[in-house]
C-alpha cells in the first residue's frame, strides 16, 4: 500500500489500492491533522469518484470533523474553498482548515487519489509519507457515515471569476475549448455565457469518467487532434483542459504554447515581474525574463512551486505541463479554467502570441523522454551521475550543474537534464540547444553517461 503516498499527493487503482478500509483511514487520520472543524471535499468526473467520497468522509466523520461537500467540481475549485469563508445556513460564515478534491488527475480511468490542502498550504513530500506509515500501522475499524453539509461552491467560484473578468463582456473569441470530458465542463459554458463572452465551441463537455473520447491529458499531442481540426475550419484559438482543469493547453493556428513559453507572456505585461519555474522550462524563459524582471528556477511539481511562490511573494509560477499559479491577482494556486481567462484578457488586449514567440531566440528541444527503471533505483542513479559529471566538467566542457531537482548539465550550447520522477519508476529527460547538431550531441553525452548507471 505504501507506493500510493506520493510527493504530490495520494494516488492508485480503485478497489486494488483504494479500498475502503483504505480510503477510511485516509479520512481518519487526516481529519486529526486538519486544525478547525470544517473540511471541504469535492470530487472530478471519475466513476468511482462519488464512491471514494462517501468512503472518505466516513473517515473525517470519525474523526470528529464537519465534512463540506461541494460535489463535483474541477480541482481549482476545491482549492478556491480554501481561501473563502463558505456561508452555512443556520450556521453563518466559517473558515475551512483544510479541502481534499479526490481525483485521478490524468491517469487512466481506473485510477483516482486525493489533492490535499491544510491551513491553505499543499499538504505534501514528508507529510504524506509520515501519514502513509500511520495508516499502514492503524487498526481502526472505521464506521460507515456518509453525513454531509452540501454546499454550492460552485455558484460561488461562478460568481467570483465572473466578476474579476466582467470586463470582457462581448469579446468576439472565436475560440473552441476542450473539456476532455472532464470537470472543467461543470463551470466553463456557465462562466463564458455569465461573463458574456460571444463565439466559441465547447468540445467534450460533459462530465465522463470512462472519457470516451480521448485521454484528458493535453501534454500529450495526440490528444489535442480535435481541436487542430477545429483550428484548420477557422477558430483562432483553442484551449484544451486535463482531467481536473488544474492543467492548460493553448493553441492558436501556428503554434502550441507551453507552459513555460505561456510564462513569458504573461510576464511581458507585467512590470518588473518575479516569476517561479521549473528545471524542464527552456532557457530562453529565464533568459528573457530576466531581462526585464527576475525568473527563479525550483523543483519541478506542483506542491514545491506553490509554496516558493508564496515565500518569494512572486507574480506567478508555471510548469511547463500546463500547471500555472497565479499569485497576481488571484491565490497562488494551480486553476486552468482561471488561467484560461487570464489567457483571453491578452487575446482581448491584442497580444501577437506568433509574433512575440518568433522574437524569442530559437531553440530546439524535445519532449519529456522517460527512462523505464525502478523506485529503489532512480534516485541512486541520478546521484551517480551527477557524480561522474563532476569528475568529468572540465573533459565535457560542462559550464554548470544545477542540481535543484535531478541535474541539469549546462553546456555552452544548450543544456540537458536527468531528473527521478517523484510519482513514477521513470528517469525524465530533456534537451535543449541552440543547434539541431548540438541538441544531437548533448542528448548523446548524457544518454551514454545515463546507460553505465541503469
Amino acid at each position: 500500500m505504501k507506493h500510493i503516498f506520493r510527493e504530490y499527493d495520494i494516488r492508485g487503482i480503485f478497489q486494488k489500492d483504494l479500498t475502503e478500509d483504505v480510503v477510511k483511514k485516509i479520512g481518519y487520520h487526516l481529519g486529526k491533522k486538519i486544525k478547525g472543524d470544517y473540511v471541504f471535499v469535492s470530487y472530478d468526473a471519475r466513476t468511482h469518484s462519488p464512491i471514494l467520497h462517501d468512503w472518505l468522509v466516513s473517515g473525517l466523520n470519525y474523526a470528529g470533523k464537519k465534512v463540506i461537500s461541494g460535489g463535483m467540481l474541477p480541482t481549482g475549485a476545491n482549492y478556491f474553498a480554501n481561501f473563502r469563508k463558505l456561508c452555512l445556513e443556520n450556521v453563518g460564515p466559517v473558515e475551512i482548515g483544510g479541502s481534499i478534491q479526490i481525483t485521478g488527475s490524468h491517469n487512466p480511468p481506473e485510477y483516482n487519489g486525493f489533492k490535499i490542502t491544510v491551513d491553505k498550504a499543499p499538504f505534501y513530500g514528508k507529510d504524506i509519507y509520515a501519514l502513509g506509515d500511520e495508516i499502514i500501522a492503524s487498526k481502526e475499524d472505521i464506521p460507515t457515515n456518509t453525513e454531509v453539509i452540501k454546499y454550492d461552491l460552485k455558484a460561488d467560484y461562478i460568481d467570483y471569476i465572473s466578476n474579476q473578468f466582467s470586463h470582457l463582456k462581448g469579446m468576439n473569441l472565436n475560440a473552441v475549448f476542450d473539456c476532455g470530458n472532464g470537470v472543467a465542463g461543470v463551470v466553463l459554458r456557465e462562466l463564458l455565457e455569465k461573463i458574456g463572452i460571444e463565439n466559441y465551441e465547447i468540445l467534450f463537455e460533459e462530465p465522463d469518467g470512462t472519457f470516451p473520447n480521448h485521454h484528458p491529458d493535453p501534454t500529450e499531442e495526440e490528444n489535442l487532434a480535435w481541436v487542430k481540426e477545429e483550428l484548420k475550419k477557422g477558430r483562432d484559438f483553442a484551449f484544451a483542459f486535463d482531467g481536473d482543469a488544474d492543467r492548460i493547453a493553448f493553441l492558436d493556428k501556428k503554434y502550441n504554447y507551453k507552459g513555460d513559453i505561456l510564462a513569458y507572456f504573461f510576464a511581458k505585461t507585467m512590470k518588473n515581474p518575479c516569476v517561479i519555474s521549473e528545471v524542464k522550462a527552456t532557457q530562453v524563459m529565464y533568459d528573457e525574463i530576466n531581462k526585464f524582471g527576475r525568473a527563479i528556477m525550483y523543483k519541478t511539481g506542483h506542491s514545491n512551486l506553490k509554496v516558493l511562490l508564496k515565500k518569494e511573494n512572486c507574480d506567478f509560477a508555471a510548469e511547463v505541463s500546463g500547471h500555472i499559479f497565479f499569485n497576481d491577482r488571484y491565490f497562488g494556486v494551480d486553476d486552468a479554467i482561471y488561467v484560461a481567462f487570464r489567457i483571453m484578457e491578452l487575446i482581448k488586449e491584442g497580444f501577437d502570441f506568433a509574433g512575440e514567440y518568433e522574437k524569442l531566440p530559437q531553440v530546439y528541444n524535445t519532449d519529456e523522454l522517460k527512462v523505464k527503471t525502478t523506485e529503489d533505483k532512480k534516485f541512486e542513479i541520478v546521484k551517480k551521475l551527477k557524480e561522474e559529471l563532476e569528475k568529468r566538467k572540465s573533459e565535457l566542457k560542462i559550464k554548470d550543474i544545477i542540481d535543484v531537482d535531478g541535474v541539469r548539465v549546462i553546456f555552452q550550447e544548450g543544456w540537458g537534464l536527468v531528473r527521478a520522477s517523484n510519482t513514477t519508476p521513470v528517469l525524465v529527460t530533456r534537451f535543449e540547444a541552440k543547434s539541431k547538431e548540438a541538441l544531437e550531441k548533448i542528448q548523446k553525452t548524457i544518454t551514454d553517461l545515463l546507460n553505465k548507471f541503469l
